[in-house]
């Protein structure tokens, strides 16, 4: 019986997202691309997160940890460049913490901004879509609305 239900989560769990009602396949990870330069991105997307009255609270580098690690871990490099924005909305950390405390987990928000060596010329923008305990729908689409409308006005 243990075995039956290992294999039935096993395939539960790569099963793809589905938005609610419409039967469109999604990902858990939004992607959007920029031509414009690398650093003014991520210049625009912290100047986005400050117009929205919103302090940033990090910038992780992470091609930096990678590209060092990668040769010892026998991996190819694969970003050019690639930085993480952290940011956090008082209000909508309030939100999620209302509709279930474990929620505090998807603070920062976190907008990656990279460029691949396989495709220089193109700037990558992605964020993680929530997917929040409790079952607050509402404060998930306001946190994605957030987010979109950050990369949107960086871009």
């Amino acid at each position: 019986m243990r075995i039956l239900s290992a294999l039935c989560m096993l395939f539960i769990l790569n099963l793809p997202c589905v938005a609610m009602g419409s039967g469109e396949t999604t990902s858990p990870v939004k992607v959007f691309t920029s031509e414009e330069p690398f650093e003014d991105v991520v210049e625009n997307i912290k100047m986005a997160i400050i117009e929205q009255g919103l302090l940033v609270s990090g910038t992780l580098h992470v091609s930096d940890m990678l590209n060092r690690t990668a040769p010892d871990l026998g991996y190819p490099e694969i970003f050019a460049k690639a930085e993480s924005v952290e940011f956090c909305s008082a209000l909508l950390s309030h939100k999620m913490a209302q509709a279930a405390a474990e929620n505090i987990a998807i603070c920062p928000f976190t907008i990656a901004v990279y460029k691949k060596h396989a495709d220089p010329d193109r700037v990558y923008l992605s964020y993680r879509a929530p997917y929040l305990a409790g079952g607050d729908d509402e404060v998930a689409e306001e946190i994605i609305t957030l987010l979109e409308e950050i990369i949107e006005d960086s871009i």
